[in-house]
């Protein structure tokens, strides 16, 4: 099956586009570094000639809510677009769970667009919101560290790892759309804070952690409203295997 994916050089698209060539389809990789740009919509259609279905992981780093809701609205409408016109069958969008339940975030925000544009679209689709992925408190720490301290927010989320997202979505991809897809996550709730400090420890790295909800993240995130829903499907690798995998 000729499958393409958005973001194909991103964490979450690198090993969408491995898992996907694992499993014997052709895979497409869309990037602007690789000459195709969502944007403007440059390469856009020679890449999805012949594409039966668009993975689309794409991300953005963009703090301000209009700059994201302008960043994936506009590259969810080119991808449409052209989807539409190529004869594309399946649309398979990464999301994360619990956007509607949180208004402040700007990329909450922007991943609200995505979804509503893809709801409404021409494409049949699948929306498969994925909880936080357990690289992710190094992440934060690595956007608000400034001399050897970081503040991290104690969101309290069920981390999922990054290739066990990308095995949901190549098995979704080769799939008949389902819509809204059930909520997907790792196997245990953690803290963001004590995640980072046993990222941390494991990276060998000291870093001073300052909890507080004054940063990125308010307490509108706070108590359960990251964790996925009941019906959730619950993806195996647990934040301990993966950290040790990370030593």
């Amino acid at each position: 099956m000729r499958i393409a994916v958005a973001g194909a050089t991103g964490n979450i698209g690198s090993l969408t586009v491995a898992a996907l060539e694992r499993d014997g389809h052709d895979v497409v990789r869309i990037s602007r570094s690789l000459g195709v740009n969502l944007l403007t919509g440059e390469g856009l259609d020679d890449a999805l000639a012949g594409v039966e279905a668009v993975v689309d992981a794409i991300s953005s780093e963009a703090t301000d809510r209009d700059e994201a809701v302008a960043y994936f609205g506009t590259t969810t409408r080119n991808l449409l677009a052209t989807e539409e016109r190529a004869g594309v069958r399946h649309h398979v969008l990464l999301s994360i769970i619990d956007i509607h339940r949180v208004e402040g975030n700007a990329h909450y925000a922007g991943k609200r667009e995505q979804e509503r544009l893809v709801s409404a679209g021409p494409v049949p689709w699948t929306i498969v919101p994925v909880a936080q992925f357990h690289d992710f408190a190094e992440m934060v720490v690595s956007w608000t560290e400034q001399d050897g301290v970081a503040t991290i927010a104690p969101l309290l989320v069920q981390p999922i790892a990054p290739a066990d997202v990308a095995d949901v979505l190549a098995e979704i991809a080769v799939g008949a759309p389902q819509g809204r897809y059930a909520d997907v996550a790792g196997p245990e709730p953690q803290d963001l804070v004590d995640m980072a400090r046993r990222t941390l420890a494991a990276r060998g790295r000291t870093v001073k952690l300052v909890p507080t909800w004054s940063g990125l993240f308010d307490t509108s995130m706070a108590g359960d409203v990251l964790l996925p829903g009941e019906d959730a499907r619950i993806a195996p690798t647990t934040f301990d295997e993966w950290l040790a995998d990370q030593k």
